[in-house]
């Protein structure tokens, strides 16, 4: 949690603002994966 995001766990646990910071994060990062990933398989199944 610290090396991901730069705060402990017990901080992310007491701070709702710094909470949904992080949750909105990974939010925006797993859909940016998900849109790399759908590419590179639509690149791989034409190939």
């Amino acid at each position: 949690m610290h090396q991901s995001h730069g705060i402990g766990y017990a901080e992310y646990e007491r701070s709702l603002e710094k909470r949904l910071k992080i949750e909105q994060k990974r939010e925006r990062d797993y859909r940016q994966s998900q849109q790399v990933l759908h590419q590179l398989t639509g690149k791989v199944n034409k190939s």
